[in-house]
């Protein structure tokens, strides 16, 4: 590593300052990829803790649950090719139809129902403190200066 060194006498205190540099920074990939996982199964669980009530849901409020298909189907949904991002939503299921989580999203005037309430982003908005706490964590492991 290169020092550079700088020194001198103030007021009778002899004082020196040295200043590391780094030719290079290595970037562990594997320790934020798996804090993001970590983050993506917070949020996917707080979702499914907010779909998971029993009842059927008025027009604004976030969905109820009646057979378990939505809940079942909230995961990743897609992740960045080199780990640097985790998409959390609903996935298309075998058991889905139609992918109704639209339809419950923007409504329907031709089935007559009312929008809901978007569970994702609520989930999203309760964990985001400690998510972003892990991925900051991770971060500042995952930077190692040779």
């Amino acid at each position: 590593m290169d020092k550079e060194i700088s020194a001198g006498s103030f007021g009778g205190f002899d004082v020196r300052v040295g200043l590391e540099f780094h030719k290079t920074i290595d970037y562990d990939r594997k320790a934020m990829r798996k804090a993001l996982r970590e983050g993506a199964a917070q949020v996917r669980k707080e979702a499914r803790r907010i779909v998971s009530r029993r009842a059927i849901s008025a027009a604004g409020d976030f969905p109820g649950l009646q057979s378990g298909a939505l809940k079942r189907a909230i995961g990743i949904v897609s992740k960045g090719s080199k780990g640097g991002w985790i998409k959390v939503g609903v996935r298309k299921s075998k058991e889905m139809t139609a992918f109704y989580p639209a339809f419950l999203f923007y409504g329907s005037t031709k089935n007559n129902l009312a929008r809901r309430g978007n569970f994702i982003t609520t989930a999203l908005a309760a964990k985001r403190e400690s998510v972003r706490g892990q991925i900051r964590d991770a971060l500042k492991h995952s930077l190692v200066p040779r």
